[in-house]
């Protein structure tokens, strides 16, 4: 997954940066809140039924963006795209970990170590190239 973003333009909120679609946004969010509220650890089966209730149609929460701010709603969002859209991505940028062992899917800090390590990187980068000023 390639993340592009304008540093000048840089949304508060993460969710935008990672999500191209105001839906993708929601589900990403309900996600976490849904992982948060569980200890921040889910089994394999708590995640299929939360797809599934997705699915469904049959999720409710109430909405904390505008401008939908303050409103519950039922969501739907298919169960295919919710594993390869927003699942999916999100284990592969370390925002969410899966245990083999355990079967089970946990918040994960490792999206923020490896910002950490592309800056890090980079100073490298130009460090080869001769730029020594300080960075």
């Amino acid at each position: 997954m390639v993340i592009l973003f304008d540093r000048y333009n840089l949304p508060a909120d993460l969710f935008e940066v990672i999500f191209a679609t105001s839906q993708q946004k929601i589900v990403g969010r309900e996600l976490l809140k849904y992982l948060a509220a569980n200890k921040s650890e889910i089994t394999k089966t708590e995640m299929s039924v939360f797809a599934t209730k997705l699915h469904d149609g049959e999720w409710e929460t109430t909405l904390d963006t505008p401008p939908y701010k303050g409103k519950k709603v039922k969501m739907s969002y298919n169960k295919r795209q919710f594993y390869d859209r927003i699942l999916t991505p999100m284990k592969s940028m370390g925002l969410i970990d899966y245990d083999l062992y355990k079967k089970t899917y946990k918040i994960s800090n490792k999206f923020s170590q490896d910002m950490t390590h592309i800056g890090a990187l980079w100073k490298a980068e130009l460090k080869k190239m001769g730029v020594h000023e300080k960075i």
